[in-house]
């Protein structure tokens, strides 16, 4: 018999088996479903940037390209109130929760400039490539595919391709 203590352990630092996961978002993606929500991460973002960038001086409400119906209506309610920020809030204070409770946090010395240069480049490259997709893996393939969407399953298709190929780059022209 497994003891109080043990169990805790496992708990927090154990490695927990992949079909766990596969489960808990399926049963997350029933809930949403149920609410008549599909998860969406770069959406919420788009319109966080929106509003740190008018914040700060901009006017981003005259890029036709942003600013759609569906741009109207998420500005004209406060952050709090949309589903979405308060999913991706909790993504991260939950993740920060688990990687603290687990002993893992850790605040690592950036190495470089170029790995510094290398991650801007590359998160402004995913950033851009999401919006293009009108959605991240969590939002274009999850959602497509849970709401049975062809465009989800193409999407995780080329996903995949992507993936080792973006791999093999890095492999053969940034990793010495």
């Amino acid at each position: 018999m497994i003891g109080k203590k043990e169990f805790f352990y496992w708990l927090i630092k154990g490695n927990w088996p992949q079909w766990f996961g596969g489960i808990l978002l399926a049963f997350l993606n029933i809930i949403l479903t149920i609410f008549y929500k599909t998860w969406g991460i770069t959406g919420d973002t788009a319109d966080w940037g929106f509003r740190v960038w008018s914040f700060l001086g901009g006017h981003p409400e005259r890029w036709t390209a942003y600013f759609n119906e569906v741009g109207y209506k998420s500005l004209y309610k406060h952050p709090i109130y949309n589903g979405d920020t308060v999913l991706n809030f909790g993504l991260v204070i939950g993740v920060f929760l688990a990687v603290t409770l687990a002993g893992e946090f850790r605040i690592k010395k950036i190495k470089s400039a170029r790995q510094v240069i290398l991650g801007l480049i590359g998160g402004i490259l995913m950033g851009y490539g999401a919006r293009l997709a009108l959605g991240c893996n969590v939002g274009a393939m999850i959602g497509g595919i849970s709401s049975q969407s062809p465009h989800g399953w193409i999407f995780a298709v080329f996903m995949i391709f992507g993936s080792l190929a973006g791999s093999l780059i890095i492999k053969k022209f940034f990793i010495q």
